[in-house]
């Protein structure tokens, strides 16, 4: 879902978009490589927003290539802006994805899990999720059916 591994120009916010994919009430999440940036930590499926491209667009395409789904994007349910040391800001746009096509395969992860929202505080997740896992898991955000 983040950025690729090299050090961006500061002035630059990139936008990344991520699904909350559900099944049978449960959410999707995915844990990173334990190589590059971020090593195993859990996150939710998505990625850059590329030139040219909506939001949608770019996580559309990024379900494909990460879990080998053609999914209906549904609303904008969570957005927020963050930094980690040494990147430029990201702005993280988090989606409602409630239909698709198929059984989600893991192509890039080191694993995904269907969880509960009442377990989503038991994984490490990326500090920028952290906020909307808090929301979720409490109940205080709610989603769009």
């Amino acid at each position: 879902m983040f950025p690729d591994d090299r050090i961006m120009s500061a002035e630059t916010t990139q936008v990344v978009v991520a699904a909350l994919l559900f099944d049978q009430g449960r959410l999707l999440i995915c844990q990173r490589s334990p190589r590059g940036r971020f090593p195993n930590k859990w996150e939710f499926p998505g990625g850059k927003v590329e030139s040219g491209e909506t939001p949608q667009d770019a996580l559309r395409r990024e379900l494909i290539e990460e879990l080998g789904i053609t999914a209906e994007i549904g609303a904008e349910v969570w957005s927020t802006d963050h930094q980690y040391p040494g990147y430029s800001p990201v702005r993280l746009l988090f989606f409602s994805v409630r239909r698709y096509d198929s059984v989600p395969k893991n192509r890039v992860f080191r694993k995904i899990l269907w969880v509960n929202l009442g377990d989503l505080m038991l994984y490490d997740f990326l500090e920028a999720d952290r906020p909307l896992v808090e929301q979720l898991q409490s109940g205080a955000l709610s989603l769009p059916a």
